[in-house]
């Protein structure tokens, strides 16, 4: 027997008239141990991160600007040396194996400035030579601002008081000083033992009248370093390859600006010691 049509119509109108309400799922089944143990166990979520205060920043405000190398190498203190960095303590006494039954030859009576008495006549010990030869400490060589490393004269002098003792060496002008306009010289001969080793001429820089004795002196401790390179002393200052890798190692090039007229350079410095010294300043 099929329903009327009428009685479907009636019957539509009637469903439509009833009001749904959705299910909503029960809190127990995640948050009771009965439902723990009836139902998969859910994956624990990862615990929430910390959020950082808010702070009342734009949210479009500039971002501050970045230091540049060169101020950070400035900012930067070089590290604190220690007392055994910065005292000489003497590392070879090679002097004494070149006396012969611990007698000290007479001094020849010879006017240095003419002649070149004992040149080549003996060589030194085996243990003087490598005294002689020992290499240089980086942290002994210093930097230019043109990018020339060189080693302090104080340097070689202690060199040669190991190698041949104190007053077994000596410094003789071979002239007199020679004054120009900005610039003095003067020639001067390196005796060890009684005997010629080798000859330089010494130069230095001046300005002023009042300067002049300084640069008389610093000739003879220009001589003094020229005359050391015959011996062996520091020869990788003058070696290219060492040069190099010095350069590439333990020296940068910073920018820096003249406080009065404003303009622009670079010069060389040690790395983490960059020290610009007035009329310059690091420039930004």
């Amino acid at each position: 027997m099929f329903t009327s049509r009428r009685a479907l119509s009636v019957a539509s109108r009637r469903l439509a008239c009833r009001s749904f309400s959705p299910i909503q799922p029960s809190a127990r089944l995640y948050s009771t141990d009965t439902a723990a143990s009836t139902t998969e166990e859910a994956p624990t979520a990862p615990p929430a991160k910390a959020t950082p205060p808010t702070t009342n920043t734009p949210k479009y405000a500039k971002p501050a600007p970045k230091a540049t190398k060169q101020a950070i190498a400035a900012s930067t203190p070089p590290p604190a040396l220690a007392y055994s960095d910065v005292v000489y303590q003497a590392k070879s006494i090679a002097y004494e194996d070149a006396r012969e039954d611990g007698e000290i030859s007479e001094a020849p009576s010879v006017d240095w400035t003419r002649t070149f008495y004992g040149i080549s006549a003996r060589p030194v010990t085996e243990k003087q030579f490598k005294a002689l030869m020992q290499p240089v400490e980086e942290k002994d060589v210093e930097v230019k601002p043109d990018g020339v490393i060189y080693l302090p004269e104080i340097k070689y002098r202690r060199r040669l008081n190991e190698v041949f003792g104190p007053m077994g060496w000596g410094l003789i002008p071979k002239g007199e000083a020679v004054v120009g306009d900005s610039i003095v010289t003067r020639e001067y001969a390196l005796i060890v033992d009684g005997r010629f080793v080798s000859q330089a001429q010494g130069e230095n820089s001046y300005f002023s009248p009042d300067q002049l004795p300084s640069a008389v002196e610093g000739c003879k401790s220009n001589a003094l370093m020229r005359c050391c390179k015959d011996l062996g002393i520091a020869s990788e200052l003058w070696d290219p390859h060492f040069v190099r890798w010095f350069k590439k190692n333990y020296m940068e090039e910073v920018w820096v600006e003249h406080v009065t007229t404003k303009k622009k350079r670079l010069q060389w410095y040690r790395k983490g010691d960059v020290d610009v010294q007035y009329p310059y300043k690091v420039s930004k």
